[in-house]
């Protein structure tokens, strides 16, 4: 008796009155055979159960959601407002090809200055190659996509043969990498380049699929009861525009987890720091970019998969709105929370790559309508204008609950550099209910990852995932029909509660993460690792983005005393990628620190 609780309406909230509660995940840190022997129990019939149903009790999940009357009704998936038109952009059409938006993003770029990147200064401050380097390196006939494919298949090779093993990439094929750098250099003698992307080399993380390759989201049994026969969508937009795909990204298994731990195949480390992850799940993508050796990798992000790795390897990543690009071909196209997305080295060539891959799917242009994609104009004079009338929002409790100050000081001077340099104005917002929007988030990606794998685990496939996977698994089984209904009812007040927030400012910013790489336990390689209070540093200022579908970007912003990265997130209105990509780019350019070269960075358009 008395465990009933009645929520206000969202709209009857006092936000005043609202505290800020720090995160405590109640969980057990396992690896090794303590881990393996904790699995056998949750997936016990009775025990199991028993197990679970205290985690949440623990976590105040069944609170939430079977003692709680949530007055809101169901959002299944996320609803949005018609948004006013962002200005100072560049429309791009969906049904356009995807050569000819890259070509106007192309021009939607800052002037290019060759001399300034190929003085061989050796003084000069490390820097990424850009696409623009590259295409520029290629046409003046420098290098060939063919000399630059001879040096990532060495590098790849390289990392393919370290012990314990640590790959980048778990599908890839020299010859395939050959055959395509070599159209793509007899394009170029010829004169006739298909974009600014030709011979430009991109990842595929291993849950999208990408022709020939198996997918397998980095299990080992996937690919037996899935075939891949074509590009995924998004793919085969990359494709068009000359990208050479040099094969399928490592990954956390399945998506179900967010530090890229992989016992299936070996775990890939983070450029910077080999003893630490990559963060997850799209750890292979972020790592072979942070490494020099790809210019741009597709990752997917249903929470925070795209934006922690990117933070924690200190290169860009893009979770676009939910719905704005087509999601046929990959492993995770039937859920409410996920998206695929750009990770690159710069915020310019997420621009480029994000021009290539949009476009929604019939379906949801229907039941989203969304605005038209457009791209920040960066090139117009009006453009850092516009930024000077930009309201930040800024949530100072959560921005300051991180791991090491160090992450909240280094986001604290972006925002000071972007009052000085820009005039843009930082608003102080509460959001409420941030424990109900992670149990709405856990509950919604977990139900839908369950009805996917059902088959397959019925079928026998189950004791072949890693023990990381079945944890999780094990605790989506407890979740019932009535709580996705009280978690779907937790979105809509959610919902309520931000679209409030962006009347008064236009992008809420936050760190990307609580904390920096964490180390790898030598124990987790083998048999992998549970650590649920890692997971929530990794995931506290994701969620919202994967929640109610809004886009968000991680910039990297600079590094920890270890000299780890740390990224700084932005979160925009719905269908308003142009203007958290505008603002990321004033960041880059003016109020990041310098870069720092990763330990592991393979130079492979100069070869140096």
């Amino acid at each position: 008796m008395g465990k009933k609780q009645v929520m206000l309406p969202a709209s009857e909230v006092d936000l005043t009155a609202v505290k800020y509660i720090p995160e405590n995940i109640q969980a057990p840190h396992l690896t090794g055979a303590w881990f393996k022997f904790f699995v056998k129990l949750i997936e016990a019939p009775v025990i199991g159960s028993l197990i679970m149903n205290h985690l949440k009790n623990e976590n105040k999940i069944n609170e939430m959601l079977r003692y709680t009357v949530i007055p809101e009704i169901p959002m299944f998936k996320p609803e949005f407002p018609p948004q006013e038109p962002e200005l100072e952009v560049v429309d791009l059409e969906e049904d356009g090809k995807p050569e000819e938006r890259v070509e106007l993003a192309l021009k939607c770029l800052p002037e290019y200055d060759p001399s300034s990147n190929w003085s061989g200064d050796s003084t000069a401050s490390f820097r990424y190659w850009k696409i623009r380097d590259y295409a520029y390196a290629y046409r003046s006939k420098f290098t060939t996509p063919s000399m630059v494919a001879e040096r990532f298949i060495s590098a790849i090779e390289e990392f393919n043969n370290k012990k314990p093993p640590a790959p980048l990439l778990i599908s890839f094929d020299p010859d395939e990498v050959r055959k395509q750098a070599a159209a793509s250099t007899q394009r170029f003698e010829q004169g006739n380049p298909l974009s600014i992307l030709d011979g430009i080399f991109m990842a595929i993380k291993d849950d999208i699929d990408c022709y020939p390759h198996p997918s397998k989201g980095a299990t080992t049994w996937m690919h037996e009861v899935r075939e891949v026969k074509k590009d995924a969508v998004s793919v085969s937009r990359l494709r068009s525009c000359g990208a050479i795909l040099v094969g399928k990204a490592n990954m956390h298994e399945l998506g179900m987890g967010t530090t890229g731990n992989n016992a299936n195949y070996g775990t890939t480390r983070n450029p910077h720091d080999p003893d630490r992850y990559t963060g997850g799940s799209s750890s292979g993508p972020a790592a072979i970019v942070a490494s020099g050796l790809c210019s741009a990798a597709l990752g997917t992000d249903g929470g925070g998969s795209i934006r922690i790795p990117s933070s924690l390897c200190g290169v860009v990543g893009l979770k676009s709105t939910y719905g704005r690009i087509d999601m046929e071909g990959s492993l995770c196209g039937a859920g409410t929370v996920e998206v695929i997305g750009p990770i690159t080295a710069t915020v310019e060539d997420t621009i480029l790559v994000y021009a290539a891959i949009l476009g929604s799917s019939p379906v949801y242009r229907i039941s989203l309508r969304p605005n038209l994609p457009c791209v920040p104009d960066l090139s117009s004079q009006q453009s850092s204008q516009s930024l000077e009338s930009l309201r930040l929002g800024k949530y100072t409790e959560w921005f300051n609950d991180v791991f090491s100050v160090d992450i909240s000081d280094k986001c604290e001077n972006v925002l000071s550099r972007l009052s000085e340099k820009h005039g843009c104005k930082t608003v102080e917002i509460v959001i409420p209910e941030l424990h109900e929007m992670r149990t709405a988030h856990i509950v919604s990606i977990g139900s839908e990852c369950l009805c996917s794998m059902n088959p397959d685990c019925e079928d026998g496939k189950g004791p072949r995932l890693t023990y990381d996977t079945r944890t999780n698994l094990a605790l989506f089984r407890s979740f019932t029909a009535a709580d996705y209904v009280a978690a779907q009812r937790l979105r809509r007040r959610i919902m309520y509660f931000h679209l409030e927030i962006f009347k008064k400012v236009d992008i809420i910013v936050t760190p990307t993460t609580g904390m920096t790489a964490p180390r790898i336990p030598p124990s987790a390689l083998n048999v992998g690792e549970t650590d649920l209070q890692v997971s929530g540093n990794l995931m506290r200022f994701i969620i919202a983005a994967n929640l109610l579908g809004l886009p968000a970007v991680s910039v990297p912003v600079g590094y920890d005393k270890q000299g780890l990265p740390i990224g700084i997130q932005l979160i925009g209105r719905p269908w308003c990628e142009a203007s958290i990509l505008r603002l990321a780019a004033a960041i880059e350019e003016t109020c990041a620190e310098p870069k720092k070269k990763p330990l592991q960075f393979h130079d492979i358009l100069k070869g140096n």
